[in-house]
């Protein structure tokens, strides 16, 4: 039970946020289902918080704040234990990236974060980010290459990508890095570290998902959904929702080319791009 876990408070901002919010659920004489039912969550969900397992949510501690009478105790606190290097609406799906069991995306225009190489990101970051200082852009560019480390330890996570077949075509950065780019990802996949699957044109039709989607699964915890647009991102975390983008995911994967034969077509769109 996460709510079981033993803090040290004074760790980080998160622990003792945790701490706190224990400390004053039990003075208030309520269970973490309690507490749960009079904020509209789980009471798993409020342990997860309590064990310093999820970042705290600005709206949440609002709402703990007046069912717990803390003024803006946790307000406060939250604003503390929000600190990343990820732009503030992507910051939670980061953190879940890394107890993930299953991670399965989909991508209509763009690489994935978890396979870009270095030189795309950082085409990517210029792209979005068009009057930021190079500083700026290089922190960002850390960032994403740092995520990609759960990919290479004992416990990584399964990534199964499919990619539109727009992502093959979309020149970012220039033909030579768009070239490595699409070579990277065809090797990861020989080595069997990731699954890709490409959605070819003609098959487009027949499916909708509307924009990027990152389905994560785990051992101890409620499957997620991430999606993103132009500007901002969503997590979304109610049941149905859940339910309803992992059946749409599971029709894209159905109508894309098996994994086999995606790595030639892989293959045939970066020979188009020289090598450097």
């Amino acid at each position: 039970m996460p709510g079981a876990k033993e803090l040290d408070p004074y760790t980080s901002p998160r622990s003792f946020y945790g701490a706190e919010l224990r400390r004053l659920r039990e003075a208030a004489g309520l269970s973490q289902e309690q507490l749960g039912e009079r904020v509209f969550c789980s009471g798993a969900y409020i342990g997860l918080f309590e064990a310093a397992t999820r970042r705290p949510q600005a709206e949440m501690s609002k709402l703990l704040d007046g069912v717990l009478g803390s003024g803006e105790h946790f307000q406060r606190l939250c604003r503390l234990a929000q600190g990343s290097k990820h732009a503030a609406y992507f910051a939670d799906a980061v953190e879940l990236e890394q107890r993930a069991r299953t991670i399965s995306e989909y991508a209509p225009m763009l690489v994935p974060g978890l396979l870009q190489t270095e030189a795309y990101a950082r085409a990517i970051t210029r792209s979005t980010l068009a009057l930021a200082d190079a500083e700026e852009v290089e922190g960002y560019v850390r960032a994403r290459l740092d995520r990609q480390r759960i990919l290479d330890g004992p416990t990584r996570p399964l990534l199964w990508a499919v990619l539109h077949e727009t992502v093959l075509r979309v020149p970012m950065g220039g033909p030579a890095v768009m070239g490595e780019q699409l070579r990277h990802v065809a090797e990861m996949a020989r080595e069997r570290r990731i699954l890709v699957q490409v959605l070819p044109f003609a098959a487009a039709a027949d499916v909708f998902i509307n924009g990027m989607a990152s389905v994560m699964t785990f051992r101890d915890e409620a499957p997620v959904v991430y999606t993103e647009g132009a500007g901002g991102g969503q997590l979304v975390e109610e049941r149905a929702l859940v339910e309803q983008s992992q059946r749409s995911y599971d029709l894209v994967r159905a109508a894309a080319l098996s994994p086999a034969a995606s790595l030639p077509l892989l293959d045939s769109a970066a020979e188009e791009y020289p090598t450097p």
